[in-house]
């Protein structure tokens, strides 16, 4: 039994040592792979990752759960730039942003992070779009900072509480022993196809763009800091937004929300159904038939509501 008990543990030792040197390697070759696409900025020592084109009036463009910044630069930037300075930045623990810390970002931080990195690019007052988490951070950051924005722009963003339970993904990730055995095993053994069709769950009941999951790298999701930052920032978001909710009256810019009838991700009739009456003087667009990904599904929906925004805002 003794011989028998030493050959387990010596196994053992063996596949945890293969599971950190595949996980690392597969992390190290999805870096190669999708190197930044922009440039790094630094805010009081540390980096945010964020991708600047265009000229006009500044449009910060936030990605939502799992993403970076080439959910964005895909096709909507590209769009965008025809009529905006446009600035996509990778949310903290994503991408080429590292985390703040290692609890999870809260949505006040990482408006305060991404709203300085913003400001260290000149861009004072921006127009702040951000698709589903991330238009959670575009509402803390017209809540808690104010003074640097000049209008919104929501696509399918949760705003307020639901009942739903957490993913149990989330809370087993989210959980130190989780985050030091089970996300190990998940970025070395889990196959990159397995995110892709995750990426297809996305746009139900559309489908994906052809090309987009190339261009968004699977990889970079399945990256260990970057599965913790999702689960740690996921655990946050309901208190998050229970906590922005009594301020969205103190909102005071234009803000137009786009949201999917059919979108099974974040409902509609529990988010932005209340949140148009929430904020003083909000438009809501329902897009008939659209899931959760109307910056890919409806870009011409989004475009033209940014360009009223721009006109609400006197930007144009």
């Amino acid at each position: 039994m003794p011989k028998l008990a030493l050959v387990l543990l010596l196994l053992i030792a063996a596949f945890a040592a293969l599971t950190s040197y595949r996980a690392g390697a597969r992390e190290a070759q999805s870096e190669t792979d999708y190197p930044p696409e922009g440039q790094i900025v630094n805010v009081n020592g540390h980096s945010v990752h964020a991708v600047v084109r265009g000229t006009g009036p500044d449009l910060v463009l936030i990605h939502g759960a799992s993403g970076s910044t080439r959910d964005m630069t895909f096709s909507l930037a590209g769009q965008l730039e025809k009529e905006f300075r446009v600035i996509v930045v990778d949310r903290p623990g994503f991408g080429y942003t590292p985390r703040l810390h290692k609890n999870g970002e809260t949505l006040a931080e990482q408006a305060a992070l991404l709203s300085a990195a913003v400001g260290e690019l000149g861009a004072e007052k921006p127009i702040v779009m951000g698709h589903s988490f991330g238009g959670a951070v575009a509402l803390a950051w017209a809540v808690h900072h104010p003074e640097n924005v000049s209008a919104l722009v929501l696509l399918a963003s949760p705003s307020n509480p639901w009942t739903t339970p957490v993913d149990p993904l989330y809370r087993v990730t989210s959980s130190t022993l989780g985050a030091t055995f089970i996300v190990p095993l998940i970025t070395a053994w889990v196959p990159n196809s397995y995110i892709a069709n995750a990426l297809e769950s996305v746009f139900t009941p559309q489908a994906a763009p052809t090309g987009y999951s190339e261009h968004f790298g699977p990889g970079m999701t399945l990256r260990r800091h970057s599965m913790i930052a999702n689960a740690r920032q996921r655990i946050h978001l309901l208190p998050d937004i229970k906590a922005l909710i009594p301020h969205y009256g103190d909102i005071n810019v234009p803000t137009e929300i786009l949201h999917g009838d059919v979108d099974t991700i974040v409902g509609l009739s529990i988010h932005s159904d209340l949140l148009v009456d929430q904020i003083p003087d909000a438009q809501l667009t329902v897009l008939e038939g659209i899931g959760h990904a109307p910056q890919h599904v409806s870009q011409p929906d989004v475009i033209a509501a940014t360009l009223r925004v721009a006109k609400r805002a006197g930007l144009r």
